[in-house]
């Protein structure tokens, strides 16, 4: 078996902490022991791009319990685990090519790696795997059955492909599935960024004024994560719809550059580039705060900030200070990647368990309709997620009503009323 790894003794500490995390996965739990009764993926080969975690880790187990033959590389430099990948390979057998830190031509190499196990599905968190299948491995595109993607970024990406004409296979959006973003990208973003900066910063939040760029889902959790720390938060928007309902929901809202002059922590969660630039860098406070929760480190325009500084230096793990012109100090945590993962330990379990329970059962729809679905980003089936939410709250313990057969018929007349 061939994998890459940064040291195979670390297993023993990976192996406790996948079954940690295990013990918070229940409803990944109940899909992996149907898996091992009935061989839904057998003979079934699987690449994956994601990040490589203990709850990624206990998705792979799902999976070759399902009997495919998975092979797994990160979807981000700083987000792997390295006894988490020395786990899999050692413990569980699962070929890993991942290093926490790995520079950018490592981090291709391992994408080509896992392609030259020649998947029949991809699974991304970013899409970087399906965007090298169609750059530089399109002769594997035609053996391939279909493709999963985990983020919203991700999708944005394959929602442009499938516009311009060029998606080579279909895609299916696991991340717009409602088991997944409302929780996931909720829940999970919104505790785990607030995190990864306290880990980092070891800062107070209470009193602090912290901007978020972006009120979509992940948006919302940070910002109502950092409200409940007590921080005073602030919110850039560009939709209006959504900067709407930011007043609503209580923030304050303005400009990006009028938050740049108030801002004591920056957060972006944008999936856009160059969400804080030189213009902001200008008019900061001393000693302003900046990280990213978007999926790639293009949301702070880092080169600038470069250029703009007269020298930066590394004052603590994961942050870098950089020093301007007028000896202000201007911080970046986690070297502008995803702060969750780079600084902290990305999602907790519970909420990853839905997230995976979504990738190992579109896994198993895609492979039992190959050759059905057409080269398309195809939402997750609305009987997957409604299946998830059920096992969720049966995992915690949790039982609700149905209709009954009045309320059926009122729901499905148009003649009942008043």
């Amino acid at each position: 078996m061939e994998y890459d790894v940064k040291d195979l003794a670390l297993s023993g500490e990976g192996k406790a902490r996948i079954e940690w995390a295990g013990l918070e996965m229940k409803v990944l739990e109940i899909i992996r022991r149907r898996f091992i009764e009935e061989k839904p993926l057998e003979g079934l080969k699987i690449g994956a791009c994601l990040h490589v975690t203990t709850e990624t880790a206990n998705l792979m187990i799902t999976l070759k319990a399902g009997g495919a033959e998975g092979f797994l590389c990160a979807s981000n430099p700083l987000s792997t685990q390295d006894d988490v990948a020395a786990s899999l390979v050692k413990d569980y057998g699962i070929p890993v090519f991942a290093i926490h830190g790995e520079d950018n031509d490592t981090y291709y190499r391992h994408i080509a790696s896992v392609l030259a196990g020649k998947p029949q599905i991809t699974m991304d968190d970013g899409a970087d795997l399906v965007s090298a299948v169609h750059t530089d491995y399109k002769e594997q595109a035609s053996e391939i059955i279909a493709g999963t993607e985990e983020t919203t970024t991700g999708v944005i990406r394959l929602k442009s492909m499938e516009a311009n004409g060029v998606l080579l296979y279909p895609v299916i959006a696991v991340n717009n599935a409602d088991t997944k973003h409302l929780f996931d990208n909720r829940y999970g973003t919104g505790q785990s960024t607030l995190d990864g900066i306290l880990r980092a910063t070891n800062l107070l939040l209470a009193g602090k004024v912290l901007v978020v760029f972006g009120y979509g889902w992940c948006g919302r959790g940070v910002a109502s994560r950092a409200r409940g720390m007590g921080s005073n938060v602030v919110v850039v928007e560009v939709d209006p719809l959504r900067a709407l309902e930011a007043v609503m929901d209580g923030f304050r809202v303005m400009t990006s550059f009028e938050a740049a002059r108030q801002g004591d922590i920056f957060v972006t969660t944008t999936g856009d580039a160059s969400v804080l630039r030189a213009e902001h860098f200008k008019v900061m406070k001393d000693r302003a705060v900046m990280c990213n929760a978007g999926h790639f480190d293009v949301e702070i325009d880092i080169p600038a900030l470069e250029k703009m500084a007269t020298s930066r230096d590394t004052v603590r793990k994961h942050v870098e200070c950089f020093i301007m012109e007028d000896a202000r100090r201007l911080y970046l945590l986690g070297e502008g990647r995803l702060v969750n993962l780079a600084a902290a330990e990305g999602h907790p379990a519970s909420v990853m368990d839905m997230s995976f329970a979504n990738q190992a059962l579109n896994a198993e729809y895609a492979f039992s309709h190959a050759g059905e679905l057409e080269k398309r980003v195809y939402d997750v089936p609305g009987d997957i997620d409604r299946e998830i939410a059920r096992l969720k709250l049966e995992t915690m313990g949790i039982e609700i009503d149905s209709l009954t057969p009045e309320q059926e018929k009122y729901l499905s007349s148009w003649t009942i009323g008043t």
